[in-house]
Parts: structure tokens; sequence; C-alpha cells
């Protein structure tokens, strides 16, 4: 976030005082004025200061913001289920995205954002096909035959997925007990999914591990382009640069695929656009930007278990035991990793 603080000096001495800058926002610094000789009585008084928000009052927004965004993306899974009951599993991901792309384009030419640097858009193809094309698509075509509680469990490995990835791809070397409580996580996903199967990985199984992989790929490249633009505007730029890809197949989609419209279809891929691809990462980014990633990371831990709460009430479904016990392991192995890598 970019700093503009400044001080202001009028005639005399200025003597600027640390107020604005304590809580790390944009503002002016207040000025004293030392009378001197000649000097009128009004110039030497000290201007009143303007109120600046308490660094709490940031902390609590940015907390807020954080997890109005990992509330919006734990109903992603009971939307798609919903949008199946009326739609083909193509038509849902391929209106989600070319719906999305409607509120941000909108920003990006409200706000007049200039297009990314050449060098950038290999990137952000690589954004619009794990997150914007890839993780949807494997996830609602796993959800055909899949109920959204396991769907939860598994996907719950994401960000030791995606802390995996963003090591190989920038170098870093995490601790021997980060790789450990990544190797625990990734085995207790793997056993509850098959001892859900039957003893064997079935289709949305592989499905969603496939899932995982391009979303990993997909979040550390966002995550290595949000250092040089708005995490809002990479995924916006994402799903402007994949809307003739999403347009053509929206297109064959509702030609090929049977349509039954109803209230909770309609409502579920609504939100798949709005909330979920558009205003979940925009609370969400901005959350991070104010309260940092690892504070913001350990708000996301529970977005697996929210997931788990969606399928009861929404959906009716009945949660086999492993489920949150599996959830809960999780959550435990991303903590580990967090702290061992904050």
């Amino acid at each position: 976030m970019k700093d503009n603080d400044s001080a202001i000096a009028t005639a005399g001495i200025a003597v600027s005082t640390p107020d604005a800058h304590a809580v790390g926002d944009p503002g002016t610094a207040k000025t004293a004025t030392a009378k001197g000789p000649g000097t009128p009585k009004a110039a030497a008084t000290t201007p009143s200061t303007p109120k600046t928000a308490t660094p709490g009052t940031h902390v609590g927004r940015g907390m807020l913001l954080a997890a109005l965004g990992v509330a919006a993306f734990s109903l992603t899974f009971p939307a798609t289920a919903w949008g199946l009951e009326g739609m083909g599993p193509w038509t849902v991901v391929m209106l989600r995205s070319v719906l999305a792309t409607v509120p941000a384009g909108a920003a990006l030419l409200a706000m007049r954002v200039r297009p990314p640097e050449r060098r950038h858009w290999a990137g952000i193809a690589v954004v619009a096909g794990g997150v914007v094309l890839g993780f949807p698509l494997l996830t609602t075509l796993a959800l055909e035959t899949s109920t959204t509680s396991h769907a939860a469990v598994v996907v719950g490995l994401l960000p030791l997925t995606t802390a995996a990835c963003s090591a190989v791809r920038t170098g870093a070397r995490p601790s021997r007990t980060f790789w450990i409580a990544s190797l625990i996580g990734a085995v207790v996903v793997i056993g509850f999914a098959v001892q859900q199967s039957g003893g064997v990985p079935n289709r949305s199984d592989l499905l969603l591990f496939a899932a995982l992989l391009v979303c990993a790929a997909g979040y550390t490249e966002g995550g290595r382009l949000a250092r040089h633009m708005p995490g809002w505007q990479v995924i916006g730029w994402a799903l402007v640069l994949a809307l003739p890809v999403t347009v053509a197949g929206a297109a064959l989609a509702l030609s090929a695929e049977p349509l039954e419209l109803t209230a909770r279809s309609v409502a579920g891929v609504l939100w798949l656009a709005v909330g979920s691809q558009f205003l979940g990462m925009v609370a969400w980014y901005r959350g991070m930007a104010v309260i940092g990633i690892s504070r913001a990371s350990q708000l996301q831990l529970a977005q697996p278990l929210l997931t788990l709460l969606w399928s009861v009430l929404l959906l009716g479904e009945r949660l086999p035991p492993a489920a949150p016990a599996a959830a809960l392991a999780v959550l435990v192995c991303i903590a580990v990793t967090q702290r061992t890598r904050g």
C-alpha cells in the first residue's frame, strides 16, 4: 500500500507529529508553527487535528473484510449444487464466468485501470486457466456425483497445496516441520476420500485432486502478480482474458445441455458469479492488504467447516462422522504450516 503521508510546512518551523503515521493511513501530519517576532497571533495557533482512525479500527475492518471473503468462498460448493439442479455443469461454469466479468470489467473501466504490462499477461493466463476455468469446471463436474461435504474436506487441502506450489515456483525452502504437517494433512484427506469411496478413489475424487493442483497454480501466480497490481485487478483481468472462451463455451453449453431454470438454480449461479468469483475476491484481497496475508490465512482455516455447515443448512445433507474429524485434522495441519512459515 502506498504511503501518501506528508508534512505541510507553514510560516515558521513545521514540527510533524507521528499521529497519522502510527496507523499507516494516508493523511496530513499535524503542524505547529513556532511563534516568532512579527508573527500574527492567529498563525501561532496549532490547527485542529483531524480525527484519525485508531490501529484497532483498521485491524477490525480488515478482519471483517477478510472474514466476508471467507464466508463468500464457503458458499461456493452449495451454490454450485443449487446451480446443477437446473443446468448442466458446463452451463454453470461458463455462465458463472461470463456473469462475473460484468462487474469486474465495469470496475476496471470505471476506475480507468490501464492494461497490465506485456510481461504480466502470461501469469494472468495461468490465473485464468486455474482460477477462472480449471477449478470451477473440475469441482462442478465432481459435484455431479459427490456431496458438497465430501468435496469441502478434500478441497480443504488447498492452502497446503498452494504453499507447496509456491515453494516450488519461488524456490523457497520451508522448514521440515512445514513439510511434515503438509504430508500429514495430505494423508488425512486421501484417507478420508478412499474411506468414503469404498477403498478406491472414484471419479469425483480424481477431479477434486486435479482441481487442487490447477487452483494452487493459479493462486501462486496470482500472488506473484499481486506484488505488481492490486489483487482484484488480477482476477479482473483474468476474467476479461478468459471472456472469449467463456462466451463461446456458454453458447455451446446452452445449446447442448438441458436447461430447467428454478429459483435455486438461478440464485446459485448468480452467487457464484457475483459473490464467489468477484465480490468475495475484492473483500478477501482488501482484507489481506489491511491485516496482512498471515493473519488473513488464519481466518481461511474455517472455510471447510463453514462449507460443511452450509451443506447441512442449505442442502439438507447428512454429514458422515469422518467429515468434521477430517476437516479439523486438516485445519490443525494448516495452522502448523502457517506458524512455521510466519
